[in-house]
């Protein structure tokens, strides 16, 4: 190691002692359903789980991760009371995660809360709930959720829910219909962080324009550097930082390198000649799978991921970006970030290219941390002025369907 190399490696150890990386989205959770049904003793993350999943604490602690959001997803075909109780059966998994490894993760529920947890020497533990198919269009499933301590509702996944249109489905409503409306309302009432990863710029746009509180994007990159829907339009980066909300750019290939997406793109097209959509999670996971065996995949690096680190900082200003790798929701990683050990690397290569040690702060865990902390001021003061919503699907969505005219919506 040059002088000038071990220069940088004791600066971002030192910049993870006092500002651990907090990670917008893990997919663990699902890994741990797939792979041994939450059987821990099948899949111990507290030793080397290297080969069967990106994350296990060991690796945790070496990459600097100080907080995770693990995200309690079901796939998007998942709906109704399926969703629902899947979802809940993520939350339960989570819980039961910390709580069976609580010398070393400690679950949390806020700012301070994931403050505190670092200071004790363990990992916060935040949840994301990845599609509003997880609430059932439901308001009151919303809320238990978030008492479940759930802490943001990705709006859609992959495909369209009733209210709202997804990156990755043909658009139906041109963004929220007016029950999304009220969601991303009553989410804002509540204190859980609308997320607007995988959803339609559209979508992005109606939701940044009804926002009272800062949003966030918990895994998602540039689309001027790599055009794919699931990445965020200048525009919007634009309205986010006009939002005081923050963009956590993720690291997953085919969201980072044009010729990655575009070997996804002609896998996808394949698929869809057998009958398979890429929007299908589980269905196309499993395409995916033979396909990369027949037809090997380009190689995203360090420096794709470093290029929209840089554009979310150029366009919506350093005080607007964070990092949400997506581990264990895709099977690969770009080269030197092939699992949760990878974020020193990113962090070196920033400061190589003339990062301050207070930027790098702000991008592992500062940003994050204050929309967290405005999220639940806005949440206590719009709550002084309006109470849970007693709205209903039906009630304000019925007419798009051909029912009468809604209603207006109820409050408390």
């Amino acid at each position: 190691m040059t002088p000038a190399a071990s220069d940088t490696t004791t600066r971002v150890a030192a910049v993870l002692r006092d500002h651990p990386v907090l990670d917008g989205h893990n997919d663990l959770p699902w890994e741990a359903r797939r792979l041994v049904g939450y059987d821990f003793d099948e899949l111990d993350v507290s030793g080397d789980t290297s080969g069967r999943t990106h994350t296990d604490l060991p690796r945790l602690r070496r990459g600097g991760v100080g907080a995770q959001f693990w995200s309690v997803f079901v796939p998007s075909t998942y709906a109704g009371d399926t969703a629902v109780s899947t979802t809940l059966e993520q939350v339960d998994a989570v819980h039961q995660l910390v709580a069976r490894y609580s010398a070393d993760l400690g679950f949390a529920r806020s700012a301070d809360e994931v403050e505190a947890v670092m200071a004790s020497g363990r990992i916060a533990s935040l949840m994301g709930a990845e599609g509003g198919h997880s609430i059932g269009c439901s308001l009151a499933t919303l809320r238990m959720l978030h008492v479940l301590g759930v802490r943001y509702l990705t709006l859609t996944h992959n495909d369209n829910v009733p209210w709202a249109d997804s990156a990755t489905d043909e658009p139906r409503l041109g963004g929220l219909s007016p029950f999304g409306v009220e969601v991303v309302r009553e989410m804002n009432r509540i204190g859980m962080l609308v997320d607007l990863s995988h959803v339609s710029a559209d979508t992005m746009r109606a939701a940044l324009a009804v926002a009272e509180v800062p949003a966030i994007f918990s895994h998602s990159s540039a689309r001027a550097v790599c055009d794919v829907p699931r990445n965020v339009p200048d525009d919007v980066l634009e309205l986010l930082a006009g939002n005081n909300g923050v963009c956590m750019v993720t690291f997953v290939p085919h969201f980072v390198s044009p010729a990655c997406a575009e070997w996804k793109r002609e896998a996808a097209a394949a698929a869809a000649r057998e009958g398979v959509r890429d929007a299908d999670y589980e269905a196309f996971s499993g395409f995916l799978a033979r396909w990369r065996a027949a037809h090997p995949a380009p190689e995203a690096t360090v420096e794709d991921v470093v290029r929209h680190v840089e554009h979310v900082r150029e366009v919506a200003g350093v005080d607007h970006v964070g990092l949400g790798g997506d581990y264990d929701g895709v099977s690969h990683q770009p080269s030197g970030l092939e699992d949760v050990t990878g974020y020193p690397r990113l962090l070196a290569a920033l400061a190589e290219r003339g990062w301050s040690d207070a930027d790098l702060g702000r991008l592992t865990s500062g940003n994050v941390l204050r929309v967290l902390r405005d999220a639940a001021a806005g949440a206590r003061a719009l709550q002084e002025g309006r109470g849970p919503s007693l709205a209903t699907f039906d009630e304000l969505d019925g007419a798009l369907e051909g029912a009468p005219a809604p209603a207006q919506a109820r409050k408390r």
